[in-house]
């Protein structure tokens, strides 16, 4: 008797058509959070459909890049070419078919990092649904505690005491770490962070400045950060200057300086290796190439002791990845749990929060363990104009 003919991957995964979707919420006016970067008056994402040939479907998340037409735009029209005869079995040959046509001789500029962020996501949750089996798995971990803490676009500027009463909110509902922002103006950033500090002697804080810092503002504000035993103080600058973050290195006394969110693919963090500067990558699946590519990253980043702590981006699909990803990995640092008030792409997706020891863990199911729900995505049309004013 003959042994079964095993099933031919390549083929029944072989890609049908890419198919992205700008989709878009308006954020009311009472639940609007303003930090370094603006008030948040509207939430972007681009769900990315990947159909195959045996009919299964994967679907990823690329970030907004603050055009989310754009994005989707160059996905469908531009990078879906790319991939004829390619498989999803073969993320790393559908990666390098988009960086050969497109990257290497035309830069890596964020928009197609960030497209193909969404591309990639979506190969990886079609060969966990047909092996059925979750993606950390095929990534060789295992479901496993991931520590948290409260990010996303939450605790903004705000007065000291009602920003104690909001983080005192996150606290009872288990988060054991919290990121407060700087880049308003150091004399109103710096009593916010003292406030939260007396209110919560034990509680990990993290600070994101938001790009919005100059070297005078940290030399002002890096005694305090110190004091206060802040865990990192992530982006003062933009992602380019350099520089800058050389120079502010030996001005923290200790504090690491994180990094990463605006950094795409492995070739920029490469960069940020020999410069020694940055302590904490931040990748974030949805900006930095995908998994594929952060995958890289954190192997790159763990030959030098350098824990992986991504950022993450609006939706439910891009923060279970993450979870996913952290799983897998031997330098997994923290995963950054959306406390943004009223996300729908969080809400309606995969709400990840918490347990009573402030661990997460990622979804169980085959791929990413997501469902999604297409009329969500009519649901939520694009909506013009900038997501930050």
């Amino acid at each position: 008797m003959s042994e079964p003919r095993a099933r031919d991957a390549v083929a029944d995964l072989r890609i049908r058509t890419v198919e992205a979707f700008a989709v878009s919420f308006r954020v009311p006016q009472d639940r609007v959070v303003r930090h370094g970067i603006g008030a948040a008056v509207k939430r972007d994402t681009v769900m990315v459909k990947v159909l195959t040939e045996c009919g299964i479907v994967g679907w990823g998340e690329a970030h907004h890049g603050r055009g989310p037409t754009s994005i989707a735009d160059l996905i469908n029209n531009t990078l879906s070419y790319f991939l004829a005869g390619r498989s999803a079995a073969a993320p790393v040959d559908a990666w390098a078919a988009i960086y050969a046509r497109h990257l290497a001789s035309h830069g890596q500029g964020a928009g197609t990092m960030i497209a193909l962020s969404g591309i990639d996501m979506a190969l990886w949750d079609a060969r966990g649904k047909y092996w059925n089996a979750p993606c950390h798995l095929l990534m060789g971990g295992e479901r496993k505690p991931v520590r948290a803490y409260a990010g996303g676009v939450s605790l903004g500027f705000q007065p000291p005491e009602t920003l104690v009463d909001e983080v005192a909110a996150l606290v009872a509902t288990n988060w054991r770490a919290v990121k407060l922002r700087f880049g308003d103006t150091v004399e109103r950033d710096l009593p916010r962070l003292r406030a939260v500090r007396r209110a919560f002697p034990d509680l990990t804080i993290m600070v994101d400045a938001n790009c919005a810092y100059t070297l005078a503002d940290l030399r002002r504000a890096a005694p305090v950060l110190a004091e206060c035993s802040a865990y990192w103080l992530e982006e003062p600058f933009p992602a380019h200057d350099h520089r800058s973050y050389a120079e502010a290195k030996p001005l923290m006394g200790g504090v690491p300086l994180a990094a990463g969110e605006n950094h795409y693919g492995r070739f920029e963090f490469h960069r940020l290796i020999e410069d020694g500067s940055i302590g904490i990558f931040q990748p974030d699946l949805s900006k930095s190439g995908g998994p594929t590519e952060v995958l890289r990253i954190a192997e790159m980043a763990g030959a030098w002791k350098i824990p992986l702590c991504p950022h993450i981006a609006t939706g439910g699909l891009n923060h279970a990845a993450t979870v996913h990803l952290l799983s897998a990995v031997d330098n997994a640092g923290w995963f950054e749990g959306d406390a943004s008030p009223g996300n729908v792409f969080r809400d309606e997706l995969c709400a990840i929060v918490p347990d009573a020891e402030g661990m997460v863990h990622a979804p169980q199911g085959p791929g990413w363990g997501v469902e999604v729900d297409e009329e969500m995505i009519r649901r939520h049309p694009a909506i013009p104009g900038p997501g930050f004013v």
